[in-house]
C-alpha cells in the first residue's frame, strides 16, 4: 500500500506540473493555434456597377451566381471511414459520389458523367460547375453540405450585340494574386476603360470554420471587419433605340453595297453628345469569342482618307477669310496642275462657270483646289488644326486613333493638291462628324462625348464635365457654309443638281457632303482605281440643326447601285430621327440655287 501511495503522489505532482506548464507557458501559443485553426478571412466582393443608356435602360448589369466546389480527397476518406465503421448505415464514397453527380444533373442540368469524373479525381480541391442560380445551388448544398458554394457574379447584356463595341465585355477574373481582386473585370470597351469606377472596392469578413480556411463556416461567427463599396453605375449619352436602328440599318446597307466594313455616328449638333456609334459588325458579349478583331471599335480606331467630305475645310476657310461668296462665279477648267500632279474632276468637262456653292454641291476637285490656293497652305493647315484633325477627340473610348495629318513643315508641292480634296490625310468617322458638328453649331466645335454621368453607390449623380467648346470660325461663316451645303441634296434639272439628292428629306432642309476617296493599293503602293472609301456627312435640319450624321463605307462594290453613295442611308437615318424626336418641319423649303451657268 505504501508503494501505491507513493506512485499516486508522484502522478499528481506530474499532472500539476503539466497543468502549470500548459496554463502558464503554452496557453498563449495554444490559444493562437486554436484561433488560427478556426478563424478564416473571407473576401466580400463589391457589386459591379451597371452601364445604362441616356434613358436609364440597362446595357450591362451584374447577376449574382454560385460556383460549386468540392474536396475529393477529404470526402473520400470521410465517407469510406464512415462506411467501414458503420456498415449498412453509410454509403461508401463510390455510391455517395454517384448520388451527388446524379442529383446535380437533375437540378442543374449538368452532365452526371462529367461531374462524377471530377468528384472521383485524386485532387484535393476541384471546381464542379460555374454560374449557377443561387436557389439551385442551395438545393444541392442543403442536401450535400460538403459541397461548397462560392458567391460570384456574371455580367448580363440584355441587348446582346446592342452597343457591344462601345460597352465591351467583362468576365470573372482570378488571375490577380490578390484574392480581393477576384471579381468581374473588363476586357474591352468601356467595361475595360472604366473598370475602376465600375468595380468598386472589395471588403472582408472574419468567420469561424470547422476546419480552418477550407472548412464550413460555423453559424453566428461572422464578424464584419470591412464593408465592400459597390461600384458606380455609368450613364451613357447613347440612346438604345437609336443605337439599335443605326446598327441594324448600317449592317444591312453595308451588305447590300458589298462593303468590307462600315461605321457611322449620330451626334447632337450642339452638345457633341453621341446618340449612336455603330459598326456593321458587332458581337454578343453574353457569348464572347474573345476575338480582338470582333471586340474592336473601328468607328474610333480605324482612320480612313475622307475624300470630298474634307472639302468643308476649304469651304469654311474661303468664307471665313473673305476669299469668295456663295454666289460668286468661278471659271473651272477640266483639270488643274499642282506641282507635279494633275488633278481632274470626277466627270470630264471643258471650262465651266460655277458658283462657289456649285463647286461644293457638285464636288468639283478643280474648283476646290482653286479656292484652296487662294486660302493658302498656312491658313488651310491652321483650319485643319482648329477642326481637331490629327488629334484624338477625347471621347473616352479605348483605342481611339488621332488620325493623321502631315505636319506643315513636311508638305511637298503636291501635298496641297491632295489635302483639300480629302486625300493624303486620315480621320475616323467620329472626327469627320465633329467637323460638321462645328458647321451645325455656328462655328463652335464641341468635342464629342459618350459618358454622361456617374451614379455612385449612395445614389448621388455626378455629371461628367462637358467639354469646352472651341471657336473655329465666326457664326456667320458657319451659317453661310451650312446654307451652301444644302445644295448638295438639291435635285434640279441639269446642270443644277447636287451630288446627293437621295439624301433630301421632304419637309426638312438638309445640309450634307458626299465623299469618294481612293484607297492605296497594297501591292503597287499607289492609289487604286477600284477600291474606295465612300463617305457622307449630313446635318438635320439645316435651318435649325439638331443632329449630325457621319457614315463611311469601306470598299463597297462601286459599280453597284448602292456602292457609290451613302446618301440613301443618311436619308433613312434622318427620317427615323425626325419621327422619333418629333423634330419640327423646316419653316421654309430649301431654295433652289444656281450651281453652274449655262454654257
Amino acid at each position: 500500500m505504501r508503494v501505491v501511495r507513493i506512485l499516486l503522489v508522484i502522478g499528481l505532482i506530474a499532472t500539476g506540473v503539466k497543468l502549470v506548464q500548459v496554463q502558464a507557458f503554452e496557453a498563449p501559443a495554444l490559444s493562437a493555434k486554436s484561433q488560427r485553426q478556426r478563424s478564416a478571412t473571407v473576401d466580400v466582393q463589391a457589386v459591379r456597377g451597371s452601364i445604362v443608356d441616356r434613358n436609364g435602360s440597362p446595357l450591362a448589369f451584374s447577376v449574382e451566381v454560385r460556383t460549386l466546389s468540392y474536396r475529393p480527397q477529404a470526402m473520400r476518406k470521410q465517407w469510406d471511414q464512415a462506411a467501414a465503421k458503420h456498415p449498412g448505415q453509410f454509403d461508401n464514397y463510390e455510391a455517395h459520389s454517384a448520388k451527388l453527380a446524379q442529383r446535380m444533373q437533375d437540378v442543374l442540368g449538368v452532365d452526371a458523367h462529367q461531374m462524377l469524373a471530377k468528384l472521383r479525381s485524386a485532387a484535393k480541391f476541384v471546381y464542379l460547375v460555374n454560374n449557377i442560380d443561387p436557389s439551385k445551388a442551395r438545393t444541392i448544398t442543403d442536401e450535400f453540405p460538403e459541397v461548397s458554394a462560392e458567391v460570384r457574379a456574371v455580367r448580363d447584356y440584355p441587348g446582346h450585340n446592342l452597343a457591344s463595341n462601345i460597352v465591351g465585355v467583362a468576365n470573372w477574373r482570378m488571375d490577380d494574386p490578390d484574392t480581393r481582386n477576384h471579381n468581374l473585370h473588363g476586357l474591352s470597351g468601356l467595361e475595360s476603360s472604366l473598370d475602376l469606377m465600375l468595380a468598386g472596392t472589395p471588403g472582408h469578413q472574419v468567420v469561424d470554420t470547422e476546419e480552418g480556411d477550407d472548412g464550413v463556416v460555423i453559424p453566428g461567427t461572422v464578424r464584419q471587419t470591412q464593408a465592400a463599396v459597390d461600384g458606380s453605375d455609368v450613364v451613357l449619352t447613347i440612346d438604345g433605340d437609336v443605337q439599335y436602328y443605326l446598327q441594324e440599318h448600317l449592317a444591312a446597307f453595308a451588305k447590300k453595297a458589298g462593303a468590307h466594313s462600315a461605321s457611322a455616328v449620330i451626334m447632337d449638333a450642339h452638345t457633341g453628345e453621341v446618340y449612336a456609334l455603330a459598326n456593321d459588325k458587332s458581337f454578343d458579349p453574353n457569348k464572347p469569342t474573345y476575338d480582338n478583331a470582333a471586340m474592336a471599335n473601328p468607328a474610333v480606331s480605324n482612320p480612313y482618307e475622307p475624300g470630298s467630305v474634307n472639302k468643308v475645310v476649304t469651304a469654311l476657310a474661303s468664307i471665313e477669310y473673305g476669299i469668295t461668296t456663295p454666289t460668286a462665279v468661278h471659271e473651272v477648267p477640266g483639270q488643274i496642275q499642282v506641282a507635279d500632279r494633275t488633278v481632274h474632276d470626277a466627270w470630264s468637262h471643258g471650262l465651266l462657270q460655277m458658283t462657289t456653292t456649285g463647286i461644293f454641291a457638285k464636288s468639283s476637285n478643280v474648283g476646290t483646289l482653286e479656292l484652296a490656293q487662294r486660302v493658302g497652305p498656312d491658313r488651310f493647315s491652321d483650319m485643319l488644326k482648329r477642326l481637331g484633325l490629327g488629334q484624338r477627340t477625347g471621347i473616352g473610348l479605348p483605342g481611339e486613333s488621332p488620325g493623321s495629318v502631315p505636319p506643315r513643315s513636311q508638305w511637298s508641292g503636291s501635298t496641297f493638291g491632295n489635302l483639300p480634296i480629302g486625300q493624303g490625310l486620315s480621320m475616323t468617322v467620329l472626327q469627320m462628324a465633329s467637323m460638321y458638328q462645328t458647321v451645325a453649331n455656328d462655328g463652335v466645335r464641341v468635342p464629342p462625348r459618350i459618358i454622361s454621368a456617374e451614379v455612385r453607390p449612395d445614389g448621388s449623380r455626378v455629371q461628367m464635365p462637358r467639354p469646352q467648346g472651341i471657336r473655329v470660325v465666326k457664326p456667320q461663316t458657319a451659317i453661310t457654309v451650312r446654307n451652301m451645303l444644302r445644295a448638295v441634296t438639291q435635285g434640279a434639272p441639269y446642270p443644277n443638281s447636287g451630288t446627293a439628292p437621295q439624301a433630301a428629306l421632304p419637309g426638312y432642309q438638309v445640309s450634307g457632303k458626299t465623299g469618294t476617296a481612293q484607297q492605296i493599293n497594297p501591292v503597287t503602293h499607289t492609289y487604286s482605281n477600284s477600291n474606295y472609301w465612300i463617305t457622307f456627312a449630313g446635318i438635320l435640319p439645316a435651318d435649325s440643326p439638331r443632329f449630325v450624321v457621319g457614315i463611311v463605307l469601306d470598299r463597297p462594290v462601286y459599280t453597284s447601285p448602292d456602292g457609290h453613295s451613302a446618301a440613301p442611308l443618311f436619308h433613312d437615318v434622318a427620317s427615323f430621327l425626325a419621327q422619333k424626336y418629333n423634330i419640327p418641319l423646316s419653316k421654309t423649303e430649301t431654295p433652289v440655287v444656281t450651281l453652274q451657268l449655262p454654257s
